[in-house]
């Protein structure tokens, strides 16, 4: 497995551009939002959980079912998911939510707490599954569950 590492440069980028553009601490891009439905797409291959958007959703491996560890400037380039969320076409896993660190609410599948991730700037992209950043690996949340191979889709580079 290719694990990809994260240049310090691009979390300030990212951190600014998130900060310039007024968003939340919890969701701070188009890719995520509350009250939303959660549904399939092929990305690169493999069938991933996306947002209404298009957009890939990830798990971030140290995370428990009930907490988030990408609390501070981690969720500027890994925006949590606003739950709850509806169950779209091909979703068949178990949809929740936890309770964040700042009492924000955050969508889970199969116990894994929900985030879109920055460097993705369209539908059908997943430039940050296989990174290694904040303490841990990222991976698209697959439909099956199981973690899905880093794409070779040239996503690094971005974050922190």
């Amino acid at each position: 497995m290719r694990i990809r590492s994260l240049a310090p440069a691009g979390l300030v980028a990212v951190a600014l551009v998130a900060a310039a553009c007024g968003s939340s601490g919890s969701g701070g891009t188009a890719a995520s939002g509350g009250g939303a439905t959660v549904t399939t797409a092929k990305v690169m291959g493999a069938t991933v959980l996306t947002n209404s958007k298009g957009f890939t959703l990830y798990w971030f491996v140290p995370d428990t079912s009930t907490t988030s560890n990408c609390n501070g400037s981690c969720v500027a380039v890994w925006p949590p998911v606003k739950g709850p969320v509806s169950a779209g076409a091909g979703v068949t896993g178990k949809l929740g939510t936890i309770t964040r660190s700042d009492g924000s609410t955050q969508a889970t599948y199969n116990g894994h707490p929900l985030y879109t991730y920055t460097g993705d700037t369209g539908p059908g992209q997943d430039h940050g599954n296989g990174i290694n950043a904040s303490g841990g690996v990222w991976h698209e949340v697959a439909v099956s569950g199981a973690p899905s191979k880093p794409s070779s889709s040239g996503g690094g580079g971005y974050g922190y």
